[in-house]
């Protein structure tokens, strides 16, 4: 696909900057979307556009601009603590963005491939009342279904993917990010602090994305329009044992402690790598190198 233009939103973001690299790299024009006053986000031939996804008439000038072969939907709020905080915030971002970007393509170009990256921390809807058990959970969900319910009144070649918990060397937010950033901190001679965990037995599949990012080029040049590619290490491990391979990476003095979180969900179903490895796509980095990678990542940061 040497040549074809691929729009990127989120490319700011801890799995954006990777992607722009991994586009980049095999040639394509990669078109990386930043939020007003996000700078560039990295240096590597990219060009580097910013818009506010929750404002219609940018996201059309944006689309119209590129007029891109594929889009990459990676913006959005990804913090469940912080959708507690701006439920409202986190809806307009997560499901609205996605709608003006899906209606943005299909004025501009309809044939343009688009892969709308969800989560697996989505819930099932039943025939009574909704219960998420977050409103991050809420706004995921209602993305997929708007995006699925788009695909299918408007034609629009529409794929999903839905990634486990991602590591690797960035700026995240998630378990394994904060455990790298907590581990640099304390070794740099940061006052003593626990780690807070709110489970040892919660279990969770850790993948590298790295390996997310080479699964999304998969999809989007090779999946089936319309389909839901769950993507993971096909492992999980609990945090208990997540924790602990980060401490024996560390000389430093590290204490965790636990506070529950009734609202937790329960732990998810193991994900099936079958019908993504369709695609030649299979996990490649080790969890224990993806450790390694984040640690350093944090480290270089604190000198």
């Amino acid at each position: 696909m040497t040549g074809s233009r691929i729009l990127i939103t989120g490319a700011a973001g801890f799995t954006g900057r990777h992607a722009c690299r991994h586009f980049a790299a095999a040639g394509f024009d990669v078109y990386a979307v930043v939020r007003q006053g996000a700078g560039e986000p990295f240096d590597d031939g990219c060009r580097t556009l910013a818009c506010e996804l929750t404002d219609s008439s940018a996201v059309r000038k944006l689309v119209d601009g590129v007029k891109p072969d594929f889009a990459l939907h990676l913006a959005g709020m990804n913090a469940v603590a912080e959708s507690w905080k701006r439920p409202a915030d986190c809806m307009e971002t997560n499901l609205l963005a996605t709608i003006y970007l899906l209606d943005a393509v299909r004025l501009a170009v309809p044939a343009c491939r688009i892969l709308a990256v969800s989560s697996m921390l989505n819930f099932s809807m039943t025939s009574g009342a909704p219960k998420p058990p977050h409103p991050y959970s809420l706004s995921k969900t209602m993305q997929l279904l708007a995006a699925q319910a788009w695909a299918h009144l408007f034609g629009q070649p529409v794929l999903f993917a839905q990634p486990s918990n991602l590591i690797g060397p960035g700026p995240s937010n998630g378990l394994c990010g904060l455990l790298a950033k907590w581990v640099a901190d304390e070794e740099s001679g940061g006052a003593s602090r626990p780690f807070t965990l709110s489970s040892y037995e919660e279990k969770r599949d850790f993948l590298d994305v790295r390996d997310a990012v080479a699964a999304y080029s998969a999809i989007l040049q090779r999946g089936e329009e319309g389909a839901v590619y769950k993507i993971g290490s096909g492992l999980q491990r609990s945090l208990g044992d997540t924790v602990e391979a980060f401490k024996r990476r560390s000389a430093a003095d590290l204490a965790v402690t636990l506070r529950p979180n009734p609202l937790a969900p329960p732990d998810p179903d193991e994900v099936d790598l079958t019908f993504i490895s369709g695609l030649g796509w299979r996990p490649a980095i080790p969890f224990e190198q993806s450790i390694e990678d984040a640690l350093a990542y944090y480290r270089q940061r604190r000198g």
